[in-house]
């Protein structure tokens, strides 16, 4: 069953969720989902892509863990920091809790995909992600639309080589981002804060004022 939205409402209600439950998901499902998402943006319509589902406990396990080093590199390590700053820090104390979370039960979440862009790896375009980030959110959005809830992470790519391998995709092949997919287990669909639309919009020319 899927829930009917508004195309506005699920733009301004689709918060990451990183607490997820271990409930299964139907294979109908992840289908509908991909299938919703393949039909986004692809520059010129090539789709040079791939899109890996990720069930088996043996690779998430293995996954997980490169994904943790990376954690503890840019995050864990800093989070007496994090937790200490005053409010209105880079990152909030909650977002730190829940991504903290994810980190520590990555490999609970009981259907992982993978975004791949196909004969990338050497690429040094740094507008890549033009090519597939637009379908990422047209998947996580379908996600909302059947009641689960996504993040796109990307703290795997420390071990790039080795996800490729054990994903068996080709050495030109670059993964663009790991996305768990699981139904909610806290928290609420919401729409995320940001700052004031008056401070990140100009008109014409960017300005300081």
């Amino acid at each position: 069953m899927t829930t009917e939205l508004s195309l506005m409402e699920a733009l301004h209600s689709t918060p990451a969720r990183r607490y997820l439950s271990t409930e299964p998901i139907a294979d109908d499902v992840i289908r509908d989902i991909l299938d919703a998402a393949i039909r986004g943006p692809s520059a010129g319509n090539g789709q040079f892509w791939a899109w890996i589902v990720v069930r088996d406990p043996d690779t998430k396990k293995q996954i997980a863990g490169w994904y943790r080093e990376g954690w503890e590199r840019h995050y864990g390590s800093r989070r007496e920091q994090i937790l200490g700053a005053p409010d209105g820090g880079p990152m909030s104390k909650a977002s730190f809790l829940a991504a903290d979370h994810l980190a520590n039960h990555l490999e609970e979440a009981p259907v992982w995909i993978f975004p791949v862009m196909l004969g990338a790896a050497k690429s040094t375009n740094p507008r890549l992600g033009s090519s597939i980030y637009g379908a990422v959110q047209q998947l996580i959005l379908a996600a909302r639309a059947h009641g689960l809830g996504a993040t796109l992470t990307t703290l795997h790519i420390g071990h790039e080589e080795d996800v490729r391998k054990l994903l068996g995709l080709p050495d030109d092949a670059l993964t663009m981002a790991l996305i768990p997919l699981g139904h909610p287990a806290k928290g609420r669909w919401s729409q995320p804060k940001r700052r004031p639309l008056d401070e990140v919009v100009h008109f014409e020319k960017f300005t300081t004022d």
